[in-house]
């Protein structure tokens, strides 16, 4: 694309001819693109790289190198172009990686990590970097294959879609260290200090005081002041460490408090025999196992149960939103799942059409992707109804908080072998308790306990699925 730019010739009496004279004179050697005269005074010169080949003529009849700071581009379409895309340098043998679009809802992220090292060699979408998001990780790959030249960014700056961080080198040539610009900037404008000058200092002339009519006192040491013992003992600085938030767990933390400023939040509890779920994952597992290829869980019956649950009360699965409340006929359920990073919520689909096997296949999926980092915005979208699951950690009881914007949330707890009585007889059972969190200015105790208690009967006797009772 060609740049245009209009400088007028910075003192009168130059006459055209003069002026087209001179530009035909200096345009093999300092100008290089084509130039034309048009007027008088008024000089257009034209070019592929306008900020590094403009010149002008002055009235003394030698050519003036203009700063590219001094000039503007007419169009700036220009750099409007290369911002989303990973558009090739000056020369043909440079390529920019540039941060790609992010999704609809995200403008920034921070630049998380690098992957790779300045002089590496990188294929063509070879992950070279990692962003990380309010939601998710995502990769800025290279645009061609070759050597990472440098890297023009740095480990925790904010970037956006069209940010250039990495200069890809086709060839292999010209590999240097990471060196962002602002630094390299400051290292060439910082000058050396000048030698100082030795300056002789004249001997001054040493003044007698007078005597002294009283002699001093020794001074008496005072002992520090005991501290009182409601003092606090703060710990020292040096066995404290600051490290700066990453951007998933703000949003994590602003959602959960945000959710305890807007809802009305009540718990309530029950607890589940899990004696004929474990049997009967315990008798099909290997059954299982070899026709859909996947492990039977206990995640697969609760998520079953819950959707039997919020089909019997709707009002589990509604929202509010503003005066209205909005009832939604299809079930997703969200499954809450800790990652080395933080806390996701990936989203499965239409539960109420999906078996076991479905269930499991897809938990298993969605689970390996939030671990591995590759999970998507989609992925985490939506969802009427969540079930978090503590027990895998050994949480015995706790009190979930809902994820807006649901309604409620189960949450699951670590089994537990606990004397009951059953038929009159004291016998050992593996116990769970359940807990579900509610937001109480949509949903009332009656409909809470009532689906917690579906919760705990079809748990308790899986049967009750087939004959849906």
């Amino acid at each position: 694309m060609l740049g245009v730019i209009r400088r007028r010739v910075a003192s009168g009496g130059s006459s055209a001819a003069t002026a087209r004279h001179l530009l035909q004179k200096s345009r093999a050697g300092v100008c290089g693109p084509r130039a034309s005269l048009i007027g008088e005074e008024s000089i257009f010169v034209l070019g592929n790289r306008p900020t590094r080949n403009i010149c002008h003529l002055a009235s003394r009849g030698h050519a003036i190198a203009l700063k590219p700071s001094s000039v503007a581009l007419i169009n700036p379409s220009l750099d409007a172009f290369r911002q989303w895309r990973s558009f090739s340098s000056d020369s043909d043998d440079l390529v920019d990686a540039v941060v790609p679009f992010m999704g609809e809802s995200i403008s920034d992220g921070t630049l998380a990590t690098f992957l790779k090292k300045p002089g590496d060699s990188v294929a063509a979408d070879e992950p070279i970097a990692q962003i990380e998001t309010d939601k998710v990780t995502i990769d800025v790959t290279s645009p061609e294959a070759g050597v990472i030249q440098k890297f023009v960014a740095k480990e925790g700056e904010t970037v956006e879609p069209g940010t250039k961080i990495a200069v890809i080198s086709k060839s292999g040539e010209g590999a240097t260290s990471h060196v962002a610009p602002s630094d390299d900037a400051s290292q060439k404008a910082a000058p050396l200090p000048p030698p100082a000058e030795k300056v002789e200092e004249k001997p001054k002339t040493q003044v007698e005081a007078p005597p002294a009519k009283e002699k001093l006192k020794t001074p008496v040491s005072v002992p520090p002041p005991k501290r009182s013992a409601t003092e606090p003992q703060l710990p020292p600085k040096d066995r404290e460490r600051r490290i700066p938030m990453t951007r998933l767990r703000k949003r994590v933390a602003a959602r959960l408090k945000d959710s305890q400023n807007t809802f009305a939040l009540l718990t309530t509890f029950n607890e589940v025999d899990m004696t004929n779920l474990m049997k009967l994952r315990s008798d099909y597992k290997d059954a299982f196992v070899e026709k859909h290829g996947v492990k039977l869980g206990l995640m697969s019956g609760f998520v079953k149960a819950a959707v039997s649950g919020l089909q019997n009360q709707p009002i589990i699965n509604a929202v509010i939103d503003g005066d209205d409340i909005i009832y939604r006929d299809y079930i997703d359920i969200s499954i809450a799942v800790g990652t080395p990073k933080g806390l996701v919520v990936p989203v499965i689909r239409n539960t109420e059409k999906m078996n076991f096997a479905d269930i499991e296949k897809e938990i298993n999926t969605l689970a390996k992707k939030a671990n591995d980092g590759s999970i998507s915005i989609d992925e985490m979208a939506g969802g009427t109804f969540t079930i978090s699951n503590g027990g895998v950690y050994g949480s015995l009881l706790s009190t979930p908080i809902i994820n807006p914007p649901q309604s409620a949330i189960l949450g699951m707890h670590s089994i537990v072998t606990r004397p009951m009585v059953v038929g009159g007889n004291i016998v050992p059972r593996p116990m769970m308790y359940i807990a579900l969190t509610y937001d109480h200015r949509l949903i009332d105790g009656r409909e809470a306990v009532f689906f917690l208690r579906r919760i705990k009967d079809v748990v308790e006797d899986p049967r009750r699925l087939l004959l849906d009772i």
